[in-house]
C-alpha cells in the first residue's frame, strides 16, 4: 500500500479500536449500559474495517495476469465499499434496535463508574488515533477542504479512517450524555436515547461513504491538475500538435489509465510518429508518475467545418 494508503493510520486505529471494544464490552457487562453494549459492537466493527482496509491493501497488490490485465488496483476500492455497506450498517442497526429496546424497557445503571471510567479512556484513545488520521490526510490533501478531501481523494482509506475516527468520537460523547443524564436524572430512557443517536450516526456516515466509494468503483477519471499536466506533457510542438481527444481512468488510487487521440503532422513517416508517441508517454510519465497504462493514437487534425448559415 502507497502512503496516500495510510497504513499508519490504519494501524493505530485498529489498535486504539481492539481495546477500547474489549473495556467497552466489560463495562456494559458490569453497569448494563446499552449504550456502551452499541459502542462495544460500534468498536468492533470498526476493527472489521481496519482490518478489510489493510487486507484490501494487501491483495490491490497482486500483479496483473491474462485475466486481469490492468491489475488489482480496485481491490481497495471493493473492500472500503464494504467497510461502508456492510460493517457500518450492521453497527448502525444494532445501535438503533438496542436504543428503541431501551427506550421501550429501560432499566436503571448499575455500576456507573464503569462506563463513566471507560468512556473517559475511549475518548482519549480514540483522540490519539484521530489526531494520527488527520495528520495522515494533511500530508496529501492539500489545499483542499476537508469536503473536497472526501469527496475527490482516490485512496480511498484515509476518508475512510477519518469519517471512522470521527463517528468514534462523537459516537462516545453521546454515550458518555446518555450515562450521564442516566445517572442525573435516575431513568435509564437516556441511555437508550444515546444508543439511538448513536445508530443514527453510524448509518449517515455509511451512507456518505457508499455514495463515495460507489463513485471510486465506478470509474473516475483524473483531477483536473492532473489532466492539465498530461496534455501539456503530450505536445511537442513538433510533431505532436495538439490533443484531439483524451480519456482518463483510476485503474486504482496509484495507477492511471490514459487513453488519447493525438495530432501529427501529415507528412511525418511512420518511425517519425513512433518516436513522437514513444516521447509523448516518457513525458506523461515524467509528468504524473502514477500514469502507468497509456495508449497513445495518432491522426491528422482537421478543423471542423462552419456551422451552415
Amino acid at each position: 500500500m502507497s502512503a496516500s494508503g495510510g497504513t499508519k493510520a490504519i494501524v493505530a486505529a485498529l489498535s486504539a479500536n481492539l481495546a477500547i471494544a474489549v473495556a467497552k464490552f466489560t463495562a456494559a457487562a458490569f453497569s448494563g449500559s446499552s449504550s456502551m453494549l452499541a459502542e462495544g459492537v460500534h468498536s468492533m466493527a470498526d476493527s472489521g474495517n481496519q482490518a478489510l482496509l489493510l487486507l484490501g491493501g494487501r491483495r490491490a497488490k497482486r500483479a496483473a495476469n491474462e485475466e486481469h490485465p490492468f491489475g488489482y488496483g480496485r481491490e481497495r476500492y471493493i473492500y472500503a465499499f464494504l467497510v461502508a455497506i456492510v460493517l457500518f450498517s450492521i453497527g448502525g442497526v444494532f445501535a438503533l434496535y438496542e436504543g428503541v429496546e431501551k427506550i421501550r424497557h429501560p432499566h436503571e445503571l448499575e455500576h456507573w463508574y464503569w462506563p463513566v471510567g471507560v468512556l473517559l479512556f475511549a475518548i482519549i484513545a480514540e483522540g490519539f488515533s484521530f489526531r494520527t488520521a488527520i495528520v495522515e490526510s494533511n500530508a496529501v490533501r492539500g489545499d483542499q477542504s476537508w469536503v473536497q478531501f472526501i469527496r475527490t481523494a482516490k485512496a480511498p482509506e484515509l476518508p475512510v479512517i477519518v469519517l471512522e475516527d470521527l463517528g468514534a468520537l462523537l459516537g462516545l460523547v453521546l454515550a458518555l450524555g446518555g450515562v450521564l443524564m442516566s445517572l442525573a436524572t435516575g431513568d435509564g430512557v437516556w441511555d437508550g436515547v444515546g444508543t439511538l443517536c448513536i445508530g443514527v450516526l453510524l448509518v449517515v456516515i455509511a451512507v456518505v461513504l457508499a455514495i463515495e466509494t460507489k463513485s471510486l468503483l465506478l470509474g473516475e477519471a483524473a483531477g483536473p491538475d492532473a489532466v492539465k499536466r498530461i496534455r501539456a506533457a503530450i505536445v511537442d510542438g513538433d510533431t505532436v500538435t495538439r490533443v484531439i481527444h483524451m480519456r482518463t481512468l483510476h485503474l486504482g488510487p496509484d495507477e492511471l489509465l490514459v487513453a488519447a487521440k493525438i495530432a501529427v503532422q501529415r507528412g511525418d513517416d511512420a518511425g517519425e510518429v513512433a518516436d513522437a508517441i514513444n516521447g509523448a508517454e516518457a513525458r506523461i510519465r515524467e509528468a504524473v508518475p502514477i500514469a502507468r497504462v497509456i495508449y497513445l493514437e495518432p491522426d491528422i487534425y482537421r478543423e471542423p467545418a462552419p456551422a451552415a448559415g
